[in-house]
């Protein structure tokens, strides 16, 4: 009998299954105490591996995704961990640009299982979710993988996220917004906190956060670890130079080198600011750890690096666009590029929420220019209901403007046939964006590109 048998799971879905089984029935609980027990009965895995810690409100994903690309176009093996998924669980674990493989999973799950079991009798009690997901990452890397550099992303937050149980190369905070306020903060102030919790002493640390207050707060914390700060305006600078709905450019100068013009694919200004994070982020690297980055290469890899669902055109006839804008910074972005560097006569959106997030402030930015508004729930345990959702964009709209016509289907699949029925009858020149929650735009995706659901999660 392999090693694989001889665990509790027979299967990688039986794996998965327990393990996501876990968000509902453990939760969300924030604190290092169960994974820094978990890593020692482990013996530290993580202290083998090589990381570059992303945190920050938006543009974690596509910053980690630059980094990854970038750092195997130069002969490096990357390991990227990131979330939530947008298709699959195992996307979530990607080694060299490929998912974690089923066998994987089986074998180092079945060796977590009773680890968690003898937690779960301790006064920490059983592990959640995101720890045995990042557990599972950890051990993936150091005894399986052996990438030599994991690109780390935080699921929340940051100074009590469980992937700060590390302490990596280098740490990045790519903005500060309102996002999971109900659990990081209510002021800008207090959410930079969290987020600079994962700033550690004598470690290097790139943002590109630009409210005086989460500055200052990076800049204090950065201080106090004797970690040296870049930061967008002061240490580094782009300037963006061409914009369409096909790509970008961008000139780049920081403290150790300048680039006349790098190009990206991704759409919206606040994609050029994430490849500038990702290229100061770079030449940390290339200075402090003699990494190597051929500029030749820096500059095909960043035009080649894709992210799911985030202004991902997914369908040409009709257009629908699909980008996760679930907060007020993430919606004005989507305006932004919106009227930046997209043409149509017709706007119609398609949008679903999930309950404790900011969303007046997030819906300002879209609705006065909507002409038709669908309101659904993604297929998730939390989720708002689409009347309440309904209620609050007709409260706003009197405020605001906005849709002339407000559409409530709670089945976001016949929302989604609603939304093509809309752009056929208006002709080419409209467009169809479906955006807010994460598990929305993972269903939609899938649906739309391969005629499947998601198995979206965190």
């Amino acid at each position: 009998m392999n090693d694989q048998q001889q665990g509790e799971f027979k299967t990688a879905q039986q794996a998965v299954e327990w393990i996501t089984g876990l968000m509902p029935t453990v939760g969300i609980r924030p604190g290092l105490e169960r994974m820094e027990l978990l890593m020692e009965k482990l013996n530290n895995p993580h202290r083998r591996l090589k990381f570059i810690h992303v945190a920050g409100t938006n543009g974690k994903g596509s910053v980690c995704s630059y980094l990854d690309r970038v750092l195997r176009s130069n002969g490096y093996d990357v390991g990227m961990f990131t979330s939530p998924y947008i298709t699959s669980f195992s996307n979530r674990f990607q080694y060299n640009g490929e998912d974690i493989p089923d066998d994987a999973i089986l074998k180092l799950v079945n060796r977590l299982k009773p680890l968690a079991e003898e937690i779960a009798r301790t006064e920490w009690g059983p592990p959640t979710m995101f720890e045995i997901t990042t557990a599972l990452a950890i051990l993936y890397y150091a005894t399986v993988s052996f990438p030599d550099y994991v690109v780390w992303e935080t699921g929340l937050g940051g100074r009590l996220d469980v992937t700060n149980v590390v302490t990596p190369l280098i740490s990045v905070i790519t903005n500060i917004g309102h996002d999971h306020m109900d659990i990081l903060g209510s002021t800008i102030e207090e959410i930079a906190g969290e987020k600079a919790g994962i700033i550690k002493s004598g470690v290097p640390v790139v943002s590109a956060a630009t409210q005086p207050e989460a500055v200052e707060v990076i800049r204090r914390t950065a201080a106090s670890k004797n970690a040296s700060l870049y930061l967008l305006g002061e240490q580094f600078f782009y300037e963006r130079l061409f914009a369409s709905e096909s790509g970008q450019s961008f000139s780049f100068e920081g403290t150790f080198r300048k680039y006349d013009s790098l190009d990206i694919s991704l759409a919206g200004a606040h994609q050029v600011t994430n490849a500038a994070v990702a290229v100061m982020t770079l030449d940390v690297l290339r200075q402090y750890y003699a990494t190597m980055v051929d500029e030749e290469t820096l500059s095909e890899a960043l035009k080649q690096t894709v992210w799911p669902g985030r202004l991902e055109l997914v369908s040409s006839s009709p257009r629908i666009l699909v980008d996760g804008a679930h907060n007020p910074e993430g919606m004005e972005a989507l305006a932004n590029a919106l009227e930046d560097v997209y043409s149509y006569d017709s706007l119609n959106v398609m949008l679903a929420m999930m309950p404790n997030k900011n969303h007046e402030q997030t819906l300002k930015h879209i609705l006065p220019m909507v002409n038709s508004l669908i309101v659904t729930e993604p297929d998730f345990h939390r989720k708002m209901s689409a009347a309440d959702l309904a209620e609050l964009t007709k409260r706003l709209q009197s405020e605001l403007g906005g849709p002339r016509n407000i559409v409530v289907e709670p089945d976001w699949r016949q929302a989604l046939d609603l939304l093509g029925k809309m752009a056929e009858q208006e002709g080419e020149r409209t467009l169809s964006v479906v955006t807010g929650t994460l598990y929305l735009i993972a269903d939609v995706r899938s649906w739309l590109l391969h005629q499947s659901k998601s198995e979206k999660g965190w």
